[in-house]
């Protein structure tokens, strides 16, 4: 990712950008909260544009809706205490659907699910997830993938970052042996130029009560939106709006088995 830790902390609080799709006048009116640090799923263009994967799949939803939706960038450790203290009306930010997280929220039904991988420097000596043993290995703070590697890689010294970017700066500069994220974000990165130091080692093996069943959407506990966004993403399913968008970013079925 080419913008500057700094320029996101900034859009973070002052960042605001709005889309209604084919929004009515009258429509529904929501806030979505989305943490902006995470490409090809949400991130923030030089010009304070939201773009990425989630961002257009929460416009198709917005328009399937006829809704009036803003979105909003919030801290990751700071975005469900945000959403149930009324800052926004959804989160749409690659949450993971996790038991842990339903005590606090409700979710709908997924729209993705991936596995999470392991990215190492190309002239690492580590060749498969046992040689990560004594290893230093970065994660997201808050995430399904630190509480992963607590649990299955518990050989290693695990440090925690507050955004991506940050583990993604340490393991290009050598300060960290290995990371831990979502596949797709992982690959996306190696790919790039700010990725060109690392390389994927392997993915793992889902841990459902860990990584839960996918990717949803999370609204407060008994909101009706929960179901005008399940029917809403089962429309973009079935009309080929979501293919459309799938094809944009990945050249897999991100969606997952049903």
């Amino acid at each position: 990712m080419h913008i500057s830790t700094r320029f996101l902390a900034a859009a973070s609080i002052a960042a605001m950008s709005l889309f209604a799709g084919s929004a009515m006048a009258d429509g529904e009116k929501y806030v979505i909260g989305t943490d902006s640090t995470y490409p090809p799923f949400e991130y923030v263009d030089a010009s304070g544009q939201f773009l990425g994967f989630d961002m257009d799949i929460a416009r198709a939803l917005c328009a399937q809706m006829k809704a009036d939706c803003t979105i909003v960038s919030s801290d990751w450790d700071g975005i469900i205490p945000g959403l149930n203290a009324k800052k926004f009306d959804m989160i749409i930010s690659s949450m993971s659907i996790t038991p842990e997280r339903s005590k606090l929220v409700d979710f709908t039904n997924k729209y993705y699910n991936t596995p999470p991988a392991v990215a190492v420097p190309k002239d690492s000596t580590v060749t498969d997830v046992a040689g990560l043993k004594g290893k230093t290995i970065g994660a997201q703070t808050s995430t399904t993938h630190a509480n992963y590697a607590e649990k299955h890689l518990a050989d290693t010294e695990l440090k925690l970052y507050p955004t991506a970017d940050e583990y993604k700066l340490d393991i290009s500069s050598g300060r960290v042996d290995a990371v831990i994220d979502d596949v797709v974000v992982l690959s996306q990165w190696v790919k790039s130029d700010a990725g060109a130091c690392c390389k994927i080692l392997t993915t793992l093996p889902v841990d459902k009560e860990i990584n839960g069943v996918g990717a949803g959407i999370a609204v407060r506990q008994g909101d009706p939106l929960r179901e005008k966004l399940n029917t809403a993403i089962a429309a973009i399913r079935a009309d080929g709006t979501y293919k459309k968008i799938q094809d944009k970013y990945f050249d897999f079925d991100v969606y997952g088995a049903e």
